[in-house]
């Protein structure tokens, strides 16, 4: 019976609504009341659409919790652990995220819960082992063996949106069955799906007259087909995080808590929303400390359950406790650095969100030269690197991303190592901490030097969060350096921490190396409690026809002059400006956005300033390619237009002489270039765009023209604002119209955004 699970909205201790419950100031907070009028507007269609969708829900053939055998539900200590089980699921692309979720975790105890953290990813891996990708994600989600009394699961989901509306790497698959059990097949026009969905149902069971709906008007025939009993005996609630510089804001968070809804899950609280380009942590601690904790509290702790917990922790050389820590490291005397082996690590036994440390491939640079000219400060550094011995390990398609493991300097490495009394040729093995091993996940390989580890492992030089700040001031032994670290890290520090830590650009480096010197760390906490140094993503400006064996990059070197005089550097950039020819570096691929037509006759329009220019390189390659090797022949491949922006023609200007011969031979038809700092008044991409909008219309409308841009999102908004003028004058539309055309465009690939935040 497919409904046989029972609904959470009346378990013990809830309210009969299921609506946002906190704070008694939570009606004063302006972000709170945005959201729960969100919230609530979701909420009303998501009920409503549930209940009359549940009489048509397909059978998609997953096996029932009820029809499976139950997994012993694990005891807790009820004193201990009063409100039972809560899981923290997170999709996370730069490790954000998934920092939030050990936050939660830190706190669970003192709040009365057990909380559990696991990646998005872990919870499809059961469909590795031959199950299917929905019986993994709901079994996984609804536990039995983490159930309250009535049957009902707990789950917090901390939502991250990667670029342009997209879901994190870790998060894509269960995203996809999310939207396909919800009846949604866009990423951010869900809302439109559902209410039509709702309508067309409504009118189906008679409930209302709301005339003929279009069939699969908004994607396949199936879509608004909704499994409304998937997710039956789960409560939950989700926090969204994203950036407004982009266009489809929080588009993850806010589809994650329609779709569950839609899907059965009892809604414990409205989304939670954090901005980036403005508080993100101070949006997420709002949303934790006034809505998750008094929510989850309210309806799964009775009252007076809660004792006072103490927990027993190591201490430091002052006394004061230490953080728990996960890890236990194992120096292996009378092992040299260069006898270091790193263990071989299963797959399954490795972090999800640092799997590329294990999987990564050194491979040699070529040719590394300055593209800008000597009349400007800054540098652009042009890389050919040599992927022929990778073998399948390094393959890329034209312009796909090229992830790119950094490395931190030695004198960061050397001080932050000075600092903390640490060994850097010691060779140590990373381990579970006693009553660790069931959670325990490889963070990277070893055993490996300390040298290794600090250089390769731990983000030194990024501004920490506030929280990270936290954490570090237990480490402090000073008072007075414990002090400013608490003050910084409190809500009533953000402004000191925003001018002293984000804007003057110091790293977890600066601050134990220079700043506040008392701080005293065992290495495994030092590796708890310093971030992971991420990837860096640039897209490969190189066709995979014509370089089958080369991967080029075009990588614009960050340098900022702090107040007190001294530089900040890119880890990544100045890395890879570093390395000289045939020196190695740390590198894997990942699929991107930008994929030529199909049909090579269709035209393609490219708006790349900048560094944006790195995939159009690539895509005029690849046109060159299929012009003169395939033999379609310049009438068979359609025409390429390019928007190049940089200041000045003698500064600037990347690939000048390059672009300059796509023209010769006839691949590039026409180039525009925008000189935002030749005259007195400014030019950019989006001005010249505007000129030619008659042109741009006939190849968009007539001739099915592909639009790509890649750059910086303020750009994007402005070329993405021009284009709607355009498709709205020369095609007679509304702006919303316009605005539906060009989302039509971005859904048949054809008008695709690669962006970055300043």
């Amino acid at each position: 019976n497919k409904h046989s699970r029972k609904n959470c909205k009346m378990a013990s201790g809830a309210t009969a609504t299921g609506t946002m419950t906190g704070s008694s100031d939570e009606s004063t907070d302006p972000m709170m009341m945005m959201a729960a009028a969100s919230g609530v507007a979701t909420l009303v269609l998501a009920s409503g659409l549930a209940y009359v969708m549940s009489q048509r829900s397909k059978d998609s053939g997953n096996v029932r919790q009820a029809e499976q055998a139950k997994p012993a539900v694990e005891e807790l200590d009820a004193e201990k652990y009063p409100g039972g089980h809560v899981t923290i699921y997170y999709g996370s692309q730069t490790g954000t995220a998934e920092s939030f979720a050990q936050q939660i975790a830190r706190e669970g105890e003192e709040h009365g819960f057990k909380v559990h953290v696991v990646d998005l990813e872990d919870v499809t891996d059961d469909a590795a082992d031959g199950g299917t990708m929905e019986a993994a994600i709901q079994s996984a989600v609804v536990n039995p063996a983490k159930a309250d009394a009535d049957g009902c699961s707990r789950a917090v989901f901390l939502m991250a949106t990667y670029g342009e509306g997209e879901p994190t790497d870790n998060a894509a698959q269960f995203v996809a069955v999310l939207k396909e059990k919800a009846g949604i097949s866009s990423n951010y026009n869900f809302e439109a799906e559902l209410e039509a969905a709702a309508k067309a149902s409504a009118a189906a069971a008679g409930e209302a007259d709301y005339g003929e709906e279009k069939k699969g008007e908004f994607g396949d025939d199936d879509a608004g087909a909704t499994d409304a009993a998937f997710f039956n005996g789960l409560s939950y609630a989700v926090f969204a995080l994203g950036n407004r510089q982009y266009e489809h804001f929080c588009a993850m968070g806010k589809l994650a808590d329609s779709a569950l809804g839609v899907c059965g899950a009892d809604r414990l609280a409205a989304v939670g929303i954090g901005d980036d380009d403005n508080d993100l942590e101070g949006d997420f601690e709002n949303w934790k400390d006034t809505v998750m904790w008094p929510t989850l509290k309210k309806r799964f702790v009775a009252e007076g359950a809660m004792v006072d917990q103490k927990k027993s922790k190591a201490t430091s050389g002052a006394g004061t406790e230490l953080p728990d820590c996960p890890y236990e490291v194992e120096y292996l005397s009378g092992v040299s650095p260069s006898e270091a082996k790193a263990d071989v690590v299963k797959s399954e036994e490795i972090h999800a969100s640092t799997r590329h440390y294990f999987t990564a491939v050194d491979c040699p640079v070529r040719v590394s030269r300055e593209l800008r000219t000597e009349q400007d400060p800054g540098s652009t550094v042009h890389m050919e690197i040599d992927i022929s011995k990778a073998g399948d390990d390094v393959r890329y398609q034209t312009a796909d991303n090229l992830g790119v493991l950094p490395v931190n300097d030695d004198d960061v490495v050397e001080a932050v190592a000075g600092a903390l009394g640490y060994d850097l040729d010691a060779v140590f093995r990373l381990k579970p901490a006693p009553d660790h091993e069931h959670k325990h996940a490889a963070l990277f390989p070893t055993p490996c030097t300390v040298r290794e580890c600090l250089a390769r492992y731990c983000d030194l030089t990024q501004a920490p969060r506030r929280s990270d700040l936290k954490l570090l001031a237990s480490y402090a032994t000073d008072p007075l350096d414990r002090s400013a670290l608490l003050r910084m890290s409190s809500k009533e520090g953000k402004a000191e921490y925003r001018e002293k830590i984000v804007n003057a650009h110091i790293g977890i480096g600066d601050i134990i190396a220079r700043l506040c010197r008392s701080i005293e760390m065992p290495l495994e906490h030092f590796i708890a409690a310093c971030p992971r140094l991420l990837p860096r993503y640039y897209t490969i400006s190189s066709s995979s026809s014509m370089h089958p064996d080369s991967i080029h990059v075009t990588v614009s070197v960050v340098k900022t002059e702090r107040q007190d005089g001294s530089v900040h550097k890119g880890v990544c950039s100045h890395h890879l400006a570093g390395i000289v020819e045939n020196g190695t570096v740390r590198v894997f691929c990942r699929d991107s956005s930008f994929r030529l037509p199909k049909d090579p006759s269709r035209p393609v329009i490219m708006i790349g300033p900048g560094t944006g220019i790195a995939p159009m390189r690539a895509l005029l390659q690849e046109r060159s390619h299929q012009r003169k090797k395939r033999r379609i022949g310049s009438k068979n491949v359609g025409k390429n237009v390019l928007y190049f922006g940089c200041k000045t023609p003698h500064q600037d200007y990347l690939y000048e002489e390059e672009l300059k011969d796509f023209e010769k031979e006839g691949t590039l038809n026409t180039l525009r270039v925008a000189f935002s700092r030749k005259t007195e008044k400014k030019v950019y991409v989006q001005h010249l765009l505007a000129d030619d909008a008659d042109e741009t219309w006939t190849l968009v409308e007539k001739e099915k023209a592909s639009v790509f841009v890649c750059g910086g999102t303020k750009m994007g908004s402005d070329v993405s604002e021009t284009l709607r003028s355009i498709v709205a004058e020369a095609g007679g539309m509304s702006a919303d119209e316009a605005k539906a055309y060009l989302d039509k465009m971005s859904s048949e690939g054809r008008f695709v955004q690669e962006l970055w935040s300043a």
